[in-house]
């Protein structure tokens, strides 16, 4: 690439970057308008251009006919014949010219007469037209043609009628060509204008968020049937949509904030309180001292759970990781014998159904475990010792069913609420964070977690997948 074509492009580049793109859109379709404008008005020119010519040529070869019929019928020998032809106005100018200049008669000719009018006259070339300039300057056309043997016939007439007619329409066309492109002009900014209207707003908008840290501006969007919007219309809405789920994401994250701190409050006072009275042991005994370790142990273990639960929270509203096939029979299985060991003193079921054997689901392996993990621990602890869990797995639906008190019918609505523990659930151990986040993990991996009564006593939890 050459440097001048190198300096064009960096040319180029730095007028794009430094003009809006509404200045950049009218630009381009004031300059489209204006070529588009430019060639049909060069192509008008060029056609009327030739269509007077045209008849000025078929007026040339009508007087031709005529000249030859008048010379036969008046028996005249070579020269000029009758018509106007100081001024070449109608009837045209014509004369007989011979292929030898020998025969040419005393009286000299009106019309240029040159080597290629012999050759016309001795049949040596075709009939043609030509243009010449009167003595007084203006213009002339003149068709010569071949006459009998050995004789060509000229005719002429005033071409100035023709180039008047010319310039008029180069004048006219330029006028509109010019009023084209000027109108193409305003058009090109109007246009850019009012398209980039919702641009100008969303852009406006942004801004007005990032000044004032406030997610709930949304961008005006014009009325109009959905399905039919335009692309800036979508984008607009688009930008509405995240920050709709923006505006969710700074809530959810507040009311986090605010029912972990209110959570926290109240076992972090009683391990404040265990660790003053045990940093005064020497004025207790054993068991008072036995008592308050027990106390700390049980509520750092209730904080530690607490934060990790938090943190799972977190994560879950973080990015979605890479998703890969996971295999629910073998994962369910694992789970179910982990959960064994943790309860103990809680009979656990698995019933696989044949059509589960091969099933797979995409996701985290982790957070799918994690999933099944909280399910089971709600169950195991609202279940009476020796109480029977059931867990269920088929290709579409995993159910975990406990004989526990169940669930009554004014929590229902509010079981997978964050923090949300039931009145008989007060006295268990729990945050109230699990059945939360095992609908959260459920719904980013597109499935569905349900919670219902069991038909005989208990709670009956079923996750389904599409």
């Amino acid at each position: 690439m050459s440097a001048a074509r190198r300096a064009r492009r960096a040319l180029g580049a730095r007028w794009r970057r430094r003009r809006p793109l509404r200045t950049r859109l009218a630009v381009a379709a004031s300059a489209a308008v204006a070529l588009v404008a430019i060639c049909v008005c060069t192509a008008s020119f060029f056609v009327l251009r030739y269509k007077l010519y045209q008849q000025l040529d078929q007026n040339l070869a009508q007087s031709a006919t005529l000249a030859a019929q008048q010379h036969r019928a008046e028996d005249r020998d070579y020269g000029v014949l009758a018509g106007e032809c100081r001024y070449l106005g109608a009837p045209a100018c014509s004369q007989v010219v011979p292929a030898s200049s020998a025969d040419d008669p005393e009286k000299p000719y009106l019309l240029p007469v040159n080597r290629s009018t012999r050759q016309v006259a001795a049949g040596e070339l075709p009939a043609y037209y030509s243009n010449f300039t009167l003595p007084g300057g203006k213009p002339g056309r003149m068709l010569t043609t071949t006459y009998g043997k050995g004789t060509a016939v000229q005719v002429a007439l005033r071409a100035d009628i023709a180039e008047r007619g010319v310039r008029q329409t180069a004048a006219i066309l330029s006028v509109v060509g010019g009023a084209g492109v000027l109108l193409s002009a305003l058009g090109g900014y109007w246009v850019s204008r009012t398209g980039l209207a919702p641009v100008a707003r969303l852009t406006a908008t942004a801004e007005r968020i990032a000044a004032t840290r406030d997610a709930r501006h949304r961008i005006e969007l014009p009325p109009g049937p959905p399905g039919r919007e335009d692309e800036v219309t979508r984008l607009a809405a688009t930008f509405n949509t995240m920050l709709a789920e923006l505006e969710e994401s700074v809530a959810a994250r507040r009311r986090l904030v605010a029912d972990a701190s209110h959570e926290l409050r109240t076992p972090l006072t009683a391990l404040r309180t265990n660790a003053e009275l045990l940093a005064r042991a020497d004025l207790l005994n054993e068991a008072q001292r036995d008592r308050a370790s027990g106390a700390l142990a049980r509520q750092l273990r209730e904080v530690t759970g607490l934060v990790n639960d938090l943190i799972e929270l977190a994560r879950d509203e973080e990015p979605r990781p890479l998703l890969e096939d996971v295999a629910l029979a073998p994962l369910v299985a694992h789970v179910v014998e982990a959960a064994r060991e943790h309860w103990p003193g809680v009979v656990l079921t698995l019933d696989v159904a044949p059509d589960a054997a091969g099933r797979t689901v995409p996701g985290v392996p982790a957070r799918l475990a994690r999933l099944v993990t909280n399910l089971l621990d709600n169950a195991a602890k609202f279940s009476p010792p020796g109480g029977l869990v059931e867990v269920s797995l088929s290709a579409r639906e995993l159910t975990v069913r406990d004989h526990g008190p169940g669930i009554a019918e004014e929590d229902l609505p509010h079981v997978f609420d964050r923090f949300y523990r039931a009145e008989r659930a007060r006295a268990l151990p729990g945050s109230g964070l699990g059945l939360a986040m095992a609908r959260q993990i459920a719904r980013a991996h597109g499935a569905e977690l349900i919670a219902e009564p069991a038909p005989s006593g208990g709670a009956r939890f079923r996750l389904t997948w599409p």
